[in-house]
């Protein structure tokens, strides 16, 4: 026997987007706003399968340049060096600073890769009206917004390194276009997950019976 899930939707509230407060509609034609923060209340996003599409193009577009060319040009009295990020990370590695290393890597170039494949697995899933896996799938989601912000970490590092080295006299580094596409990625990644629904999640299927096989 199945049974039919019980979503806010069929149940007459919808969440502030804000806030998370849960509220009455004002009507039909409108969801009015919050009685906590004064949010403007909407039923459902508009349009968020295609603009959450068209952001993660958009960053994946931005992925490649953002990892080919340097984000930084060393110079010295003796060289010019410039860096990607995974020369970086390499760089860092050999200097015996492996920690900072791992955190470069992942946070730089395994978050940004990983929140694309999985914004696009949902998206799919929603756009297929899977009814599998609907709990997990929303645990994802909030992961993504949970680790969202730890992309901007390579940025912070290469302002502080810049910010600190100018200091010294004989040596200077200088940011290259790769923080420009990588801080694009970031950002696009981050509206990305902002504007995907997952209300959408559980629009897809009308029951629960078998939803996590």
């Amino acid at each position: 026997m199945t049974r039919v899930l019980l979503t806010g939707a069929r149940a007459g509230v919808v969440q502030c987007d804000a806030c998370g407060l849960l509220s009455r509609p004002a009507g039909p034609e409108g969801a009015g706003n919050c009685r906590r923060c004064g949010e403007m209340l909407a039923f459902r996003r508009r349009n968020p399968i295609q603009r959450t599409w068209a952001l993660i193009i958009a960053a994946a577009i931005c992925y490649l340049p953002a990892n080919i060319l340097p984000v930084m040009t060393t110079r010295t009295l003796k060289s010019v060096e410039a860096d990607t990020i995974l020369s970086g990370v390499v760089r860092l590695y050999e200097s015996g600073s492996w920690v900072l290393a791992l955190i470069i890597l992942v946070a730089s170039v395994m978050i940004p890769l990983g929140k694309l494949i999985a914004l696009a697995y949902l998206l799919i899933t929603v756009q297929l009206r899977s009814n599998r896996r609907r709990r997990e799938r929303v645990r994802l989601y909030r992961m993504l917004k949970a680790v969202g912000r730890w992309s901007m970490l390579d940025v912070f590092v290469a302002t502080i390194v810049v910010a600190l080295v100018q200091l010294r006299p004989f040596m200077s580094i200088v940011p290259e276009s790769g923080v420009m596409f990588f801080t694009a990625v970031v950002i696009l990644t981050i509206f990305a997950a902002g504007t995907f629904d997952p209300r959408l999640i559980w629009d897809s299927g009308g029951e629960a019976g078998r939803e996590d096989d």
